[in-house]
């Protein structure tokens, strides 16, 4: 008695085949690779696609070393990257400031403080790290492997590891995050 293994394909009578026609049926009859036939729903691909899409594209930018072709050089980009973020960069919250404002404690205030005091060391890791490139890059200190990996990233527009260890979840690539954090301690 046949089976329906998934959508569009059942299974060949077993009496009627042996092992080796049992797998050319499969190998000739068996459908294209679709969710369905997995009991997936058919949006599962697109976000397979997508995602293979993008680890794609950002092995080709890590491989290819960035740059996009507009005639800077790698250091070029890094460098403009360096000062642009550490020019835009504002300054940490004042929390004993803000800690002499408050009038009442209420639970919209403890987290605006708690994001301030996220912020303040998101802040800092991103000051000090390029401010540490930077200065990698001028020769007056020894170039580490966080600073080379802090490079790479910048290079490829990528938010570095060591920022996202401090920061808030986001799929922003680097320039749009480094937008987003400006709007957000505003």
């Amino acid at each position: 008695m046949p089976l329906t293994l998934g959508p569009g394909f059942k299974s060949p009578d077993p009496e009627r085949y042996d092992r080796d026609d049992y797998a050319n049926y499969i190998e000739e009859k068996l459908p294209a690779e679709q969710p369905l036939l997995f009991g997936l729903h058919a949006n599962a691909e697109i976000n397979y696609l997508t995602d293979f899409s993008e680890t794609l594209m950002n092995t080709i930018l890590v491989v290819t070393g960035g740059g996009g072709g507009g005639g800077s050089s790698a250091g070029d980009i890094v460098n403009d990257c360096i000062h642009t973020f550490l020019g835009s960069l504002p300054p940490q919250f004042n929390l004993l400031e803000i800690g002499l404002r408050i009038k009442e404690s209420n639970p919209y205030v403890i987290v605006a403080v708690q994001e301030c005091d996220r912020m303040n060391v998101l802040m800092h890791e991103i000051r000090s790290s390029l401010n540490d490139l930077d200065q990698g890059l001028k020769g007056n200190l020894n170039i580490t492997d966080a600073m080379e990996a802090l490079s790479g990233c910048l290079k490829v527009n990528q938010v570095p590891p060591l920022w996202v260890k401090s920061a808030y979840p986001s799929n922003k690539m680097l320039q749009e995050w480094f937008s987003d954090l400006i709007l957000r301690t505003v």
